[in-house]
């Protein structure tokens, strides 16, 4: 069903959005620009008036607006899959995207009644990523190529350090990601004040907790853009007849090498807003193209693959498919 995958995408838009506008109230310091929640300033979420969106209210205000809509899109896709999808494990990454994006809401509104503790803000940050990658894998397993896709023919058979980097990858960058949102919300931005070079060298003469978290997310890029790159040319070299690995390992090589051009130009910038706010959504757009990638090396270990050449179950394509199922197990 077509429709079901275009609103799926919708939602996965929608969350980048999301991410974009949260780091965007991060950038600009206006997490406590509205001190109450769930209402701002005593109003109801789509009340307040827009006369009163000045200064860091805009960005605030308008990231729960956004992260309200997506919670109505993300209740409508759960909704949607356990009418339409006949594949209960689709079904029921419906539902916990629901509860992640839910569980994310909350979190948001903890941070600003607490006053922004790191523990919270990151582990909101953190979780952010695991419901944008719960929506994006949604989005992929209801698209007409994964459905008609089967085992790949083309993919050689026990392929161990492809496997390997499908597997690892997704994590490395995961793990990259929250130390960056340590280094955003711990205020380690600027601890290291050049770059590509570290206070003039290689290694910092003097370390400070600061010093080692922002060392360690530089470290963490540069090891997650060798990998990339090995996982990368792997691909290329043996896997000429695979377009639907080649793209997106074409366009990771890509995104990761602009990530590291935006951490550089937001220490240079000395943390500019728009510059910082790209880092962090251009981190988001690493972490689910190395995802999908991931899940397609990794198609034939999935409940609805088949082997090349033999039937597929016909997927239900109709509300009277639907009720017509229903009967039966009746």
């Amino acid at each position: 069903m077509i429709w079901l995958h275009r609103y799926a995408k919708l939602v996965v838009a929608a969350a980048v959005v999301l991410i974009s506008a949260g780091g965007l109230v991060t950038s600009t310091g206006s997490g406590l620009a509205v001190p109450d929640w769930p209402t701002t300033y005593g109003y109801f979420m789509f009340s307040f008036p827009l006369s009163k969106m000045v200064g860091g209210i805009i960005y605030e205000h308008g990231h729960r607006m956004i992260a309200s809509i997506v919670g109505l899109l993300t209740i409508g896709l759960a909704g949607l899959l356990w009418w339409w999808e006949r594949r209960t494990w689709v079904r029921r990454l419906g539902w916990i995207a629901l509860v992640a994006v839910v569980l994310q809401g909350i979190l948001g509104g903890i941070t600003v009644l607490y006053f922004l503790p790191a523990p919270i803000s990151i582990g909101h940050a953190g979780l952010a990523q695991v419901f944008l990658c719960l929506v994006v894998s949604v989005a992929l397993f209801t698209s007409p190529g994964w459905q008609r896709g089967g085992l790949p023919a083309r993919l050689r058979a026990r392929d161990v350090t492809l496997e390997r980097l499908g597997l690892g990858l997704p994590v490395l960058i995961y793990v990259q990601i929250l130390v960056g949102a340590i280094v955003r919300h711990t205020g380690a931005g600027l601890a290291i004040p050049d770059f590509p070079l570290v206070f003039g060298g290689l290694v910092p003469p003097d370390w400070s907790p600061a010093v080692v978290v922002h060392f360690a997310h530089r470290v963490g890029a540069l090891l997650a853009a060798l990998l990339v790159g090995a996982l990368a040319g792997h691909i290329w070299a043996r896997y000429p007849g695979r377009p639907d690995l080649r793209r997106p390992a074409a366009l990771l090589v890509a995104l990761v090498a602009v990530q590291i051009a935006l951490g550089g130009w937001t220490v240079l910038s000395q943390k500019a807003v728009a510059v910082n706010t790209a880092h962090v959504a251009t981190g988001s757009l690493v972490l689910v193209t190395v995802l999908v990638l991931a899940l397609r090396i990794h198609r034939h270990r999935f409940p609805d693959a088949v082997a090349p050449g033999a039937e597929r179950m016909p997927a239900l394509q109709g509300a009277g498919d639907r009720r017509a199922a229903w009967s039966a197990v009746k």
